[in-house]
């Protein structure tokens, strides 16, 4: 009789450890979760000197400007669809061109632009070509 009581108190120990863990799990995955949302995002993009044929690569921290020979960029927004086989990448960049001194003309660039059809918002500068890759 002892016997049988024992194994019973071992089941339900045992049930009771599988809760506490499930629970555990759930909420670290609740919080991995959280931490990823607010980790900072990052925008790459190409940018391609016209006189040089060089590419180069650049990340942008999003609210960040960053210096790129005579061109300031600040990259606003970034955001991939979720719904395609291959997702559409977007951001909203703001280019500068630094050795121009004219008020005119703010930005050379200042608008959405997307990763698959850079010519619907085209980024139109004499020496560079810029254009869209990641956004992490």
């Amino acid at each position: 009789m002892k016997l049988e009581k024992n194994i019973s108190l071992g089941k339900n120990n045992f049930v009771y450890i599988l809760l506490c863990l499930s629970l555990f799990l759930s909420i670290a995955k609740s919080e991995t979760n959280i931490k990823n949302q607010n980790e900072e995002k990052f925008v790459e993009i190409k940018i391609l000197d016209k006189v040089s044929s060089k590419n180069s690569k650049l990340e942008i921290r999003m609210g960040e400007e960053k210096e790129f020979e005579n061109l300031l960029i600040k990259a606003l927004k970034c955001q991939n669809s979720e719904f395609d086989d291959n997702p559409e990448i977007t951001a909203y960049l703001q280019v500068k061109d630094i050795s121009k001194k004219s008020n005119d003309e703010v930005f050379v660039f200042n608008g959405w632009t997307f990763s698959s059809s850079p010519s619907i918002r085209p980024f139109d500068h004499p020496v560079y070509d810029i254009w869209l890759t990641k956004c992490y």
